[in-house]
């Protein structure tokens, strides 16, 4: 399969490649398309990046290429709400992401006493705010890596 260079950066184009590398069905917008159920001329708007696809393409897209992080990737950069409640994954190698997940679990014990200073009279004081928005930062980071895994562990793992 040839890589066409003016989409070769759009992550549904680049999900379709990959794909394409153990499925000759998507080697072509046009065999891809009727595998997904979306007309061809869509198709190639969406891999050029001039429309924004529907929720229920990217699904269908998701599904046929095996590639789960085309559902969270649209949630958390094209979903206005998504965008305002998930925080964007960046889907690395397994051992990557691994080490990151473990750093960002190297201080939970800490988070954890923090937590429980904090809470201990039922509310956040105005001198503890710090503190809380780091335990929230933290939160934020062991949430993110987590995010980043399974999605890994998705694309590249077959559970039974």
């Amino acid at each position: 399969m040839k890589k066409a260079t003016k989409a070769s950066e759009n992550c549904y184009y680049k999900a379709r490649y990959a794909a394409a590398q153990s499925n000759p069905k998507f080697e072509s917008r046009e065999n891809a398309s009727e595998v997904i159920g979306i007309d061809r001329t869509r198709l190639a708007r969406i891999e050029l990046g001039n429309v924004v696809p529907y929720a229920d393409e990217v699904l269908a897209m998701s599904q046929a290429y095996h590639a789960p992080e085309l559902c969270y990737n649209h949630c958390s950069n094209d979903c206005p709400i998504g965008q305002c409640t998930m925080t964007k994954v960046e889907v690395s190698s397994f051992d990557r992401l691994s080490l990151k997940v473990l750093g960002s679990l190297n201080d939970i014990e800490n988070l954890r006493q923090s937590i429980i200073d904090i809470s201990q009279d039922g509310k956040v004081d105005p001198e503890e705010q710090a503190e809380f928005q780091n335990i929230l930062d933290s939160l934020d980071k062991i949430s993110t890596n987590a995010k980043a895994l399974q999605l890994w562990a998705m694309k590249n793992i077959e559970f039974k």
